[in-house]
């Protein structure tokens, strides 16, 4: 496995025994556990109008990726707000000059 510079070093100092682990506290468990359990928490519901050819299209994707289209648009979403999925521009077409 390749590591990182800041990994290398975390190691590093691990393994000369100048970092020591401890075992967390329940009151450290149960936070990361109501954080991972608040990452996937879905609980709002909405409803949206597309054109019939792109849900056709999402539906598509998702066949081949495996997955659920909800599951597929909810992540582009997803994906958009945490700003992995960003718009490019695309180059305007020349008038044509023959």
């Amino acid at each position: 496995m390749k590591l990182d510079k800041e990994e290398k070093n975390i190691l590093d100092k691990y393994e000369k025994g100048e970092i020591k682990t401890r075992k967390p506290s329940r009151n450290e468990i149960e936070k990361i556990k109501s954080a991972a359990r608040n990452t996937f928490k879905k609980d709002r519901r909405i409803t949206i109008r597309l054109y019939d050819h792109d849900l056709k299209g999402i539906q598509k994707k998702a066949m081949e990726m495996g997955i659920p289209y909800q599951t597929l648009i909810s992540g582009m979403i997803h994906r958009y707000v945490e700003g992995d999925l960003v718009e490019t521009k695309r180059a305007k077409s020349s008038p044509n000059t023959d």
